[in-house]
């Protein structure tokens, strides 16, 4: 039975942007599911907030909605780009603007579902631009990191920067490279800045929004990973991962998609069976403790149990019901 749609007649004040109703978790949590029904009962349509979804021919290793699932409800910012094209939060925020501005257009309700929590923090309070590129500099560390090893750069930037070293990738060359930049050009860390711009949610207001988290904890949501790390495996996951590679190959980017170096390295004959599942487990559980991090920068998540008998229903009521 199809809810009556929320009263919406007066709308937001001119100049004002409507409240985004945005749906979070941790990877395995859930929200694909209870996404799905509620945008069904309410005809929205979903706004997708994952940084690996952007990517065509990444499927199975990302638990992309399949094509029934986008049948059913209509899904945006998924698909993209090629696996070897890199993408960014500045890319996302204008790809996500008009998307949201497509789907308000036409009448629709914006769904806001995702795990990423940096793009959530972008379409809240903007960027953080940092300090003009020094093309000089720039170039001076990207000669280190040809000649020293990427490696070693991470290193001292975890000397100089911990805060930015655990959030990037060892193998993330740009991020790493710009970290560095940032602390050669001002004196400061990346992370101080990001600071300043807003990472507490609290200190600055950004734009209106509501915001529901599924809430799963161990060691439900450990066994929900095995479980679908054992899907993917049957569904085709090495198979695919030898695709992209075979084809135009991983950027710098899409290859820091949970999973795929550990079904190459399986695929290359590096892992066995069981040690591919176990590594991508303990993989998959370090990434929802940093998700879980993330959100906790964000005090006005209402968190819900997902397996509630009730649960669509309080977030419905939650995301969209009046105020």
């Amino acid at each position: 039975m199809t809810s009556p749609e929320p009263d919406r007649a007066e709308g937001p004040l001119p100049g004002e942007r409507p409240a985004l109703p945005v749906l979070v978790g941790c990877t395995a949590a859930g929200k694909t599911e209870l996404s799905l029904e509620l945008a069904e009962r309410l005809g929205a349509e979903i706004l997708s907030m994952d940084s690996m979804l952007v990517y065509r021919g990444l499927d199975v290793g990302t638990a992309k909605p399949t094509a029934v699932q986008r049948a059913r409800v209509p899904h945006h910012l998924i698909d993209l780009v090629e696996p070897d094209e890199r993408y960014d939060v500045q890319r996302y925020l204008q790809d996500f603007e008009a998307a949201e501005r497509d789907v308000r257009s036409r009448g629709a309700l914006p769904l806001v579902v995702g795990g990423t929590g940096f793009y959530l923090q972008a379409i809240l309070f903007g960027l953080f631009a940092g300090p003009p590129v020094d093309p000089e500099l720039r170039a001076r560390i990207e000669t280190r990191a040809r000649e020293e090893g990427l490696a070693l750069l991470h290193a001292e930037l975890g000397e100089r920067d911990p805060a930015s070293a655990a959030r990037i990738h060892p193998n993330d060359r740009k991020r790493v490279v710009r970290a560095l930049e940032v602390l050669e050009q001002t004196g400061r860390p990346l992370s101080e800045w990001q600071a300043e711009w807003g990472w507490k949610g609290e200190e600055r207001p950004g734009r209106p929004r509501r915001i529901v988290g599924l809430a799963r904890e161990e060691p439900g949501l450990t066994d929900r990973i095995r479980a679908r790390t054992h899907e993917m495996l049957e569904a085709g996951w090495v198979e695919e991962a030898l695709r992209v590679r075979a084809g135009a190959g991983f950027g710098p980017t899409a290859i820091q998609a949970l999973g795929y170096r550990e079904v190459l390295a399986h695929a290359d004959g590096e892992l066995t069976c069981s040690e591919l599942v176990e590594r991508i487990v303990l993989r998959t559980r370090q990434f929802a403790r940093r998700q879980r991090t993330w959100f906790r920068r964000f005090a006005e998540i209402l968190w819900i149990g997902p397996d509630d008998a009730s649960a669509v229903e309080a977030v419905e009521a939650e995301l969209f019901g009046p105020r």
